[in-house]
């Protein structure tokens, strides 16, 4: 009798080991398609008084039902603010060169914060209250112009590697469009000590922590490329996730944009 339980219970237990087996080795990766996701940025700082309702605005996008399949939000501190009492921590000059860039090609009013910029195009419907989910129907519904695959191979506390795949369905497109990847950071906050907002806890999400590109593609309308993001010292990686996207370098328009949280 006692020999017989013991075959019974041998199958049991295979069936409870090999899902978990299988859940662990489960790639990390993500495929866009077949439709076109936005990308919406958000430029601020710190140091600006009106940012936290616009950073406050991009944080309740997902909770609100729109998730990365649909809009993929990301915030780029700015550095002009830092001279004016507060210097924020998640600010980068190359994010402030970038704001920069799209009074040009997107032919924005002027630079400031808070400002936000929908596939490349400056956008006010944040605050006007606006419907956004209403915008991104008719966004979502578009074919891809680009095709975006992206691979977490490395996840760890030091780095996370990643290899990404870009197709457009455009030919001869490829020498107006460039690629960008993306780290970004979830659940942050600091406490700020002087400045506009002295005395705010301030709350952030979808915080830039790299910028990398851009990346040009092949004539053949293609671009393959592995990167490794290093993690810098109190990141925390659970809350990390990466971000790419194509966009035409002439006009700022964003084709296609993909988002991946890490796989830990």
């Amino acid at each position: 009798m006692k020999k017989t339980t013991i075959l019974l219970c041998l199958p049991a237990l295979i069936l409870l080991t090999e899902p978990a087996a299988a859940a662990e080795a489960r790639p990390c990766t993500a495929r866009s398609g077949p439709g076109t996701v936005a990308l919406l940025e958000l430029y601020t700082s710190e140091g600006c008084s009106s940012c936290p309702p616009a950073e406050r605005w991009l944080n309740s996008l997902a909770p609100g039902g729109l998730a990365p399949g649909r809009v993929v939000p990301l915030a780029l501190h700015v550095d002009y603010w830092n001279h004016l009492g507060w210097r924020d921590p998640f600010s980068q000059q190359r994010f402030t060169a970038r704001q920069v860039a799209y009074k040009t090609r997107a032919d924005a009013r002027s630079v400031y914060t808070p400002q936000m910029f929908f596939n490349g195009r400056e956008y006010l419907g944040w605050y006007r209250r606006e419907d956004l989910a209403r915008t991104l129907e008719t966004v979502n519904r578009q074919a891809e112009r680009a095709s975006i695959r992206v691979h977490i191979a490395k996840p760890d506390h030091r780095s996370i590697d990643i290899k990404t795949d870009v197709v457009l369905r455009e030919k001869g497109a490829h020498d107006r469009m460039e690629a960008y990847l993306v780290l970004y950071e979830n659940r942050l906050a600091t406490r700020v000590s002087a400045g506009e907002n002295r005395g705010e806890h301030l709350q952030h999400d979808h915080v830039v922590r790299h910028l990398q590109g851009p990346l040009a593609l092949k004539p053949d309308g293609r671009l393959t490329v592995a990167h490794r993001f290093p993690i810098g010292a109190g990141w925390k990686p659970a809350d990390l996730g990466v971000a790419v996207f194509v966009q035409d370098r002439a006009n700022g328009e964003v084709w296609q944009t993909l988002a991946l949280a890490n796989c830990r």
